[in-house]
C-alpha cells in the first residue's frame, strides 16, 4: 500500500455526505468498479457481511449515495450525489443489495458483482477510514490497490512473457491464464502483447503514488530523531514530508492547503447563513448561536465561543450534504478546522498562517493513519474525534508560535483524554452526539494547547498514545463502533426519531432537500 499523504488520507477528501468512511470511500470503490467494467454496467449486486457495520448504516450514512455516484463516474463533491439512486436507475443499471454471512474480518467490506451483456467481474474492497480504501480482490484473485496508481490489469496466456518499466508488477493465477497487475504513474501499453483482455483502473486519490517516493519518517519518534537539535517548526516538517510523498515544491504544498482553507471558510459562512435538508436530525442552530454571541448574551468563552460557532456551522453543512473537507473524517470534519480558523481569525492571522497550522495538524494525522486508523467502525469515535483533537491541539500550538516539543505534547495530551470514546449516532445519522463530540474535541484541543504552552508534561509519547488507542479499540464491542446498535443510538428517543425519519422518507419527502 502507498505511504500516507496529508492530502489523500488526513486533510481530505473534499466531499459531500455524512461520512467519509461510508460516502467518499464507497464512491472511490464505485469508481474503480466502473473502470473494471469500462463504464458499461447493466447490473450490480452489492453484498454486506451481517457482522459488519454496513448492513445497519449503508443507507442512512451515505454508502449507497457514494457507491452509486462512483458507479456513475462522479466526483466526491458532485452536487448530484443526493440523487444518485435515481440517476443510477435512470442510467439503466439494475441494483441488488443483500446481506450475507461470509465472516469478512473488516467491518467496512464491499462485495460487488458487476455484469453487462458481454462480461461479469467481481470486486471486494474495504473502507479503511477518512475516505481511504483498499481493493482486496478482483475476480477472486487476491490484490492490493488503494487508488493511488494507474493500474493496468492484463489477462495473458500462461506461457506469455512480459516486462514493463513500472513501479510494481504483480502476477496472479487465473486458471488457464495469468493476470499481470501493473502499477505505474501512467497506464502501460499492451499493443505488443498477446493479451486476452486489458482493464485500466484510474487513480482515485488526489496525490498519486510514484516509484521515487522516499518519505523521510513514518512516526513521531522517527521525526524527532531525524530533526535532532534543530527544533524545526512542526508545519515545516509536514511540508518536507509532503514534498517527498507527493513530489511537490514547498510552495505547491502550502498553496494546496491554502485552497483547502478557503473551501472551509466558505463552508463555515454557508453554515452560519443557514442550511436545509429533510433527512436529518438537527436543524439550523449556528445562526441563533451567532446572534446571541454577537449580542453578548452567551457566557464569556472568549475565542472558544467562535470555535463552537464554526464547529456547529461545519457540522450543519455536512448534514445538509454540502461541501466539506474530511479532516480527518466527515464525522469529525469540524473540530480541527473550526478550532484553527476561529482561533486564527481571533488572532488576526492570515490564510497562509492558517494553512501552516493545518499542515502541522496533518503530520500528526499521518502518524495516526500510519499506525492505526481514522475509521469509527474500527476504533469508535476515539479514532475520529480523538484524532481530530490531537491534530487540532498541534495546530493551535503552531498558531501560537509554540515549539515543536510543545506541539507534540499538546497532541499527546489531547489524544490521551479521548481514549475509549464510542461512536453511537442518534437515529443512525452522523449528526448527534457527533456535534457535541466535535465541540468537545475542539475545546479539548484548546485546553491542551494552553497546557502545553505552559510546559505541562504529557508523560506518554504520542506514538504510544496511538498504540494505546488501537489496543482499546480491539476490546471495544461492535455495538459501540458506528453500527447504531449501542449507546445513545438504541435509546427509545433515538429509535423514535429514526422511525419518524423513515416514515417521512416513505412519503417521498426525505433526502432530496426540495421541501
Amino acid at each position: 500500500m502507498s505511504a500516507v499523504s496529508i492530502f489523500n488520507d488526513v486533510i481530505g477528501p473534499v466531499m459531500r455526505g455524512p461520512s467519509s468512511s461510508h460516502c467518499a470511500a464507497a464512491l472511490r470503490i464505485g469508481r474503480l468498479a466502473r473502470d473494471l467494467m469500462e463504464g458499461d454496467i447493466a447490473e450490480v449486486l452489492v453484498e454486506f457481511d451481517r457482522s459488519g457495520s454496513l448492513p445497519t448504516t449503508h443507507e442512512s450514512q451515505g454508502s449507497d449515495m457514494g457507491l452509486f455516484g462512483g458507479l456513475l463516474g462522479w466526483d466526491a463533491d458532485d452536487e448530484r450525489l443526493p440523487d444518485s439512486a435515481q440517476e443510477l436507475a435512470a442510467a439503466g443499471i439494475a441494483l441488488h443489495i443483500e446481506t450475507v454471512d461470509v465472516g469478512d474480518p473488516h467491518p467496512n467490506t464491499y462485495r460487488l458483482t458487476l455484469r453487462n451483456a458481454h462480461e461479469a467481474h467481481s470486486l471486494i474492497a474495504i473502507s479503511t477510514g477518512g475516505g481511504m480504501i483498499e481493493v482486496l480482490s478482483i475476480d477472486g484473485m487476491a490484490m492490493s490497490m488503494d487508488g493511488g496508481y494507474h493500474e493496468t490489469l492484463i489477462w495473458l496466456p500462461k506461457t506469455a512473457q512480459a516486462e514493463f518499466e513500472a513501479d510494481e508488477v504483480l502476477r496472479h493465477d487465473a486458471g488457464d491464464l495469468q493476470v499481470l497487475q501493473v502499477k505505474g504513474s501512467s497506464f502501460m501499453s499492451t499493443s505488443h502483447l498477446p493479451a486476452i483482455a486489458v482493464k485500466r483502473l484510474s487513480p482515485v486519490l488526489p496525490v498519486p503514488s510514484h516509484k521515487e517516493m522516499r518519505i523521510p519518517f513514518t512516526s513521531c519518534a522517527e521525526m524527532l530523531v531525524q530533526d535532532g537539535a534543530r527544533h524545526t517548526p512542526l508545519w515545516q516538517l509536514a511540508v518536507a514530508y509532503e514534498m517527498a510523498r507527493g513530489n511537490f515544491t514547498e510552495r505547491e504544498v502550502i498553496d494546496k492547503m491554502i485552497a483547502i482553507v478557503r473551501i472551509l471558510r466558505k463552508s463555515i459562512a454557508s453554515g452560519i447563513a443557514g442550511t436545509h435538508y429533510e433527512d436529518r436530525v438537527l436543524g439550523h442552530q449556528s445562526g441563533r448561536f451567532n446572534e446571541l454571541m454577537q449580542a453578548g448574551k452567551l457566557l464569556d468563552g472568549g475565542a472558544l465561543n467562535r470555535i463552537v460557532l464554526y464547529v456547529t456551522a461545519l457540522m450543519e453543512v455536512k448534514s445538509s450534504v454540502g461541501v466539506i473537507v474530511a479532516a480527518p473524517t466527515a464525522g469529525a470534519c469540524a473540530a480541527l478546522p473550526g478550532a484553527v480558523i476561529a482561533m486564527a481569525e481571533a488572532m488576526g492571522k492570515s490564510e497562509e498562517e492558517m494553512a501552516q497550522a493545518m499542515l502541522a495538524s496533518g503530520i500528526i494525522g499521518v502518524f495516526i493513519a500510519t499506525r492505526w486508523t481514522f475509521a469509527a467502525e474500527v476504533g469508535g469515535c476515539q479514532a475520529e474525534g480523538g484524532s481530530a483533537a490531537s491534530m487540532a491541539a498541534a495546530a493551535l500550538i503552531t498558531l501560537a508560535g509554540g515549539t515543536l516539543d510543545q506541539a507534540i505534547a499538546a497532541a499527546s495530551l489531547a489524544f490521551q483524554s479521548m481514549l475509549g470514546l464510542i461512536c453511537d449516532p442518534i437515529a443512525n445519522r452522523v449528526e448527534a452526539p457527533c456535534l457535541g463530540k466535535n465541540v468537545m474535541a475542539a475545546s479539548n484541543a484548546l485546553s491542551c494547547a494552553n497546557m502545553a504552552l505552559a510546559d505541562f508534561d504529557p508523560l506518554i509519547p504520542l506514538d504510544e498514545v496511538i498504540d494505546a488507542a488501537k489496543a482499546v479499540a480491539e476490546r471495544m464491542p461492535r455495538e459501540h463502533r458506528c453500527t447504531s446498535l449501542g449507546g445513545l443510538a438504541v435509546t427509545p428517543t433515538s429509535l423514535e426519531i429514526e422511525k419518524k425519519l423513515a416514515e417521512k422518507k416513505a412519503r417521498g419527502c426525505g433526502g432530496c432537500g426540495c421541501h
